[in-house]
Order: structure tokens, then sequence, then C-alpha cells
């Protein structure tokens, strides 16, 4: 039998141990031979032979000592704070690791609750992507796309078969989408609050979906393409459009107040009916968009484009059209007043405008309480001979 098996087959950690022992009795002698030895060199070195008291020379070297004393301590003291330094990083660098765990298991839940069968399951997986998003920027941009998709999915226009109505039923008979589609309308609001949120992604795609009386009163729809989605007397009230694209989408009736649409691409889209009061229009591109009986009142249009526009039927009280471009325009009927401002050389009168008394100030908007839904008058522009 082979007995030095043993003590071969000794623990590493005993062997750490033993190496550690070894090297504070080291350490020690080294210091102890440093206070014990190092004085009386350094002080004998300074003396360089000459003769001097014995206490003098004990004085001397005690205060060696003392200085000597004072490094170690300091030096302990820097290894100490540099210890606790590199600690509280592996803590620290310990309990990220963590919360990213904690955060990719929240995640991985909330996206499989998307595909419950019960409604209060998925607007709780919506809600728990929306905290996760507002609390991890580095998840936002996923969050994002992740809702942009349940929307598109959930709500496509035309409709498909389902419980949401078809694409021909009036307005008027449709309930709000936060009645009819709790869980879409809760994607669409979370969007619309993230998004006003610095992002890395630039674009998000919501074209070709049915948002019909969906409530975006104050969200932010910024670089949101958004063409030939439907959101007929959908609310926008001081919502932020800027740059959005709205090619040949469907806005009747929408509710756009003191909406921001800078920039936005409105090619061809249907504002007929629209309330555009006081809306911020500048550098908009309404080429060929229909707006038929909208109410642009004390809106600013500056720099918009309205090239080949139906504006016929509209208010223009009080609208900025200073510096907008109105090539082609169609504006019979469009009622102005004496604060309407249109293009240097631009002939209203001849342009078959109405000229009308001033509104004045605008009433405070009337919010819609939820659930109840607003009754919208036929649009004239739909009869017959009015085309």
């Amino acid at each position: 039998m082979d007995m030095g098996g043993p003590a071969r087959r000794r623990p590493a950690a005993w062997r750490r141990a033993v190496a550690v022992l070894l090297a504070g009795a080291v350490a020690v002698g080294a210091v102890g031979a440093l206070l014990v030895v190092v004085p009386g060199m350094v002080v004998d070195r300074d003396l360089a032979g000459a003769s001097v008291a014995a206490q003098d020379r004990l004085t001397a070297v005690n205060d060696v000592r003392t200085t000597l004393l004072q490094a170690v301590g300091g030096m302990v003291l820097l290894f100490g704070a540099y210890a606790t330094w590199r600690q509280l990083r592996v803590s620290q660098d310990g309990l990220r690791a963590t919360q990213e765990g904690q955060v990719t298991d929240r995640f991985s839940t909330a996206v499989d609750q998307l595909g419950s069968e019960k409604l209060e399951t998925r607007i709780g997986g919506l809600h728990a992507l929306w905290r996760i998003a507002e609390h991890s920027a580095r998840d936002r941009d996923a969050v994002l796309s992740i809702q942009a998709a349940y929307l598109r999915t959930h709500l496509p226009w035309p409709p498909t078969e389902g419980p949401a109505p078809a694409a021909d039923v009036p307005i008027n008979d449709i309930v709000p989408l936060e009645v009819r589609a709790a869980d879409a309308q809760v994607a669409l609001t979370g969007l619309g609050v993230l998004l006003s949120h610095p992002r890395e992604q630039t674009w998000l795609n919501l074209g070709v979906t049915d948002l019909r009386r969906a409530d975006c009163d104050g969200l932010w729809l910024t670089e949101v393409n958004l063409d030939r989605a439907c959101m007929e007397a959908a609310g926008f009230y001081h919502a932020n459009l800027t740059q959005a694209s709205l090619v040949s989408v469907n806005l009747r009736h929408a509710d756009l107040t003191t909406a921001i649409l800078r920039r936005a691409r409105c090619v061809r889209a249907d504002l007929r009916g629209a309330k555009l009061v006081e809306a911020d229009l500048r550098d908009a591109d309404l080429t060929e968009a229909d707006l038929r009986e909208a109410n642009l009142r004390k809106a600013d249009a500056g720099g918009a484009v309205f090239h080949d526009a139906d504006l016929r039927l509209a208010d223009l009280r009080g609208c900025d059209l200073s510096t907008a471009g109105l090539r082609g325009a169609r504006l019979s009927g469009a009622l102005v007043s004496d604060r309407t401002r249109p293009p240097a050389g631009f002939d209203l009168a001849a342009a078959g405008t109405v000229l009308t008394e001033d509104p004045g100030p605008e009433p405070p908007p009337l919010l819609q309480p939820p659930g109840i839904t607003a009754q919208h008058p036929p649009l004239r522009s739909l009869t017959p001979g009015d085309g």
C-alpha cells in the first residue's frame, strides 16, 4: 500500500491556508525587522559616527520607529480601502447580474402572457413590459417593437374575421378602442408614453392598423409609420406626431386640436371633418390631402405644402398660411376671416373663399369621458354631386 497517498491528496483549501499562514508569518517578521532593526540603522547612518548620549540616541530611534509605524499604518489603511472597494465592485457586479437575470425572467413571462386567451392576462403582460421599458433603457426598443407588432397583428386594417367592427360600419356605431379592445389601447398608450424617452430605434411601423376611436391624447407618436391606417374619430388632443408618416391615412372626424404635426408626411391623407384647431402644421406635407370640412382655425401652417389639396368648406379663420404652398389647392366655400394670413400675392376671394367674422378665442377643450362617444354629423362632402 502507498503510505504517501493521503499526504498527496491533501485538500487544496488546506494548502492555501498553510500558504496564507506562511505569508502572514513572513509579513510579521518583515514588519518586526523594519521596526526593530531599521530605526537603529537609520539613526547610526544619520549620526555618521558622531558621539551622542544614549538617551538622545534612544529618542531618535523611537522617533524613526514612530514614523515607520505611521507609514505602515497608512499602507494598511490604503490596502483596506482598496480591498473594500474591490469587494464593493464585486458585490455590484453580482447585484447587476442578478437584476439582469430577473429582468430577463420578467421579460419572458410578460411575452408569454401576451399569447393568453384571457384579456386580463394580456393586459398584465403589456403593463409588465411597459414597466420593464421604463426602468431598463437597453430593453426599451425591444418593448416598443413588441407593442407595435401586437397592434399590427391584433388590429389589422381592414378587419379580418373576428370581434372587430366591419370596415363599412358607421363611425357613430363603433365604441371606443378602450372598450372593444382594451389590451390594444393599453399597448398603444404604453407605446406613446415610451416614445417620449430617448431611443435608438428611429421608426416604428403601425401602418395598416385599425385604430378607429383610439385614445391618443397627449401621446408621443414621433417618427411612427401610420401609413394607410384607419384612425377615424380618434383623439389626438395635444399629441406629438412630429415627422410621422401618415400617407393615405383615414383621419376623418379625428380630434387633432393643438396636436403637433411638424414635418409630418400627410400625402393623400383623408382629413375630412377633422379638427385641427391651433394645430402645429409647420413644414407638413399635405399634398393631395382631403381636408374638406376640416377645422383649421388658428392653425400654424407656416411652410406647409397643400399642393392639389382639397380645402373646400374648410374653416381657415385665423389660420397662418403666409408661407404655405397652395399650388392647385381647391378652396371654394372655405371660411376665412380678417385674421387668416394667405401667402403673399394670393387672392383668397378669387379662390372662392367666404369671408366671415373671426370666432375669437377658442373655448377650453371638452374631453370625452371614458366609454362615451361623440356623435359626428354626416359629411356634406359625401353627398352626391359634391365630389
